[in-house]
């Protein structure tokens, strides 16, 4: 049994933040239908850096995201459209959309009216800045996210600032909370029977993961500096220059300070007065870089990887994407997987990268082709092959 079968998902979202939210769902063996727009489907089909791909409708911001998933269009500003998506939400668990705030109360299909069907229909409604408040309605994109949240302001150093994240992190982090938030209430309905609504705001899912800064700020009035590649909380710890690149440490404790001076053979530096303590090497790290970098230049960055780690000094090498994707460590997890899309080909996509013991995930199917299970959802709802030929014809799916 896989860890969510029997559950389904009917997911209306567009892009990225909802479709990685459901994403998850579908590894874990959810049946999930994404609902689509017969005019092209999700954005994400016509984005990617394959034009050949983007003219299918398959361009690799679509096949990022949506492996396990099943196709279904429905033009929901047809009546006959709405009563297929009423008659699906009958039989499933979860409903899950990233429309502007009031979409789906003018199509009629809000919360209210769909757990009027099922009371207990969990709906996970996905926007910008949440359902209600002064910004409500304001449309919202990642860096438009990144850059309101203050993640763009803590970002960079003196002379790039403000520099947002080199990936759509707000985005990403919505969807993930978005998934927390239904797996909790998928558990709180098997205690309790309900279903409820939940609202997810970007804005609000991002600021959390800036705890630390923000407690800094919040409790102890102090504001952020940006600081580059160098860790606020600790030095040495950051980016430092070898032989032949760059080297990450994280000597985050006193005795890995220690052992960091043993090793690069300035053991003086343990008694000296700008970097004996935490908080003072803290506030004299411009000094202190050059002098470790002096001996950090002498030999590569795989001979002090090893010599840090082997002392217990968090220490690493600072890989290109495509080295990362192809670590050893990454392969032996089964980070990621292989299945092939017969117009395609082979497609390297990640899996669930939590791993269960009893219930593991898998990708067991490619991305959808639009459509691809319209009349197999559509017979299984009981319209007759006349009905799924005229829905066709008029344009309803």
């Amino acid at each position: 049994m896989k860890l969510l079968e029997g559950v389904r998902i009917l997911d209306l979202t567009n892009v990225l933040a909802g479709p990685f939210a459901t994403m998850h769902f579908a590894l874990g063996g959810a049946e999930v239908i994404k609902i689509e727009n017969p005019g092209g489907g999700d954005l994400a089909r016509k984005l990617g850096c394959m034009p050949e791909l983007n003219g299918q409708l398959m361009g690799t911001s679509f096949l990022a995201q949506n492996a396990n998933k099943k196709s279904l269009t429905l033009n929901l500003k047809e009546e006959a459209a709405k009563e297929i998506l009423r008659r699906l939400v009958k039989d499933s668990d979860v409903v899950v959309e990233n429309f502007r705030p009031g979409v789906m109360d003018r199509l009629g299909l809000s919360y209210k009216a769909l757990a009027e069907i099922n009371p207990r229909i969990i709906y996970c409604a996905i926007s910008g800045f949440g359902q209600t408040g002064p910004d409500a309605f304001k449309p919202a994109y990642d860096q438009i996210i990144q850059g309101l949240s203050g993640v763009m302001a803590v970002n960079g150093d003196e002379r790039l600032n403000p520099l947002r994240c080199g990936f759509p992190v707000c985005d990403t982090v919505g969807g993930l909370n978005a998934a927390f938030a239904i797996m909790g209430a998928l558990y709180h309905r098997e205690r309790s029977g309900e279903g409820q609504f939940i609202d997810v705001s970007l804005l609000d899912s991002i600021m959390p993961l800036m705890g630390w800064v923000a407690a800094n700020l919040l409790i102890g009035g102090q504001q952020p500096v940006p600081m580059g590649n160098d860790n606020f909380t600790a030095a040495p710890s950051g980016t430092f220059r070898t032989a032949d690149g760059y080297i990450n440490i994280a000597a985050n404790q006193q005795e890995q300070w220690e052992a960091v001076t043993d090793l690069l053979g300035v053991p003086e530096l343990k008694t000296d007065p700008r970097f004996e303590k935490r908080d003072v090497r803290k506030a004299n790290r411009k000094a202190l870089t050059p002098i470790l970098e002096e001996q950090l230049v002498k030999k590569p960055t795989e001979h002090w990887v090893e010599a840090f780690n082997k002392k217990g000094v968090p220490a690493g090498d600072i890989l290109s994407l495509e080295d990362a994707l192809n670590a050893a460590q990454i392969e032996h997890r089964g980070s990621i997987s292989t299945v092939v899309e017969p117009g395609i080909g082979p497609l390297k996509l990640f899996s669930l990268t939590a791993k269960f013991e009893k219930t593991p995930g898998s990708v067991d199917t490619p991305p959808p082709r639009l459509s691809a299970h319209t009349d197999e959802i559509l017979k299984g709802l009981g319209y007759s092959g006349d009905e799924i030929k005229k829905f066709h014809e008029t344009g309803v799916v």
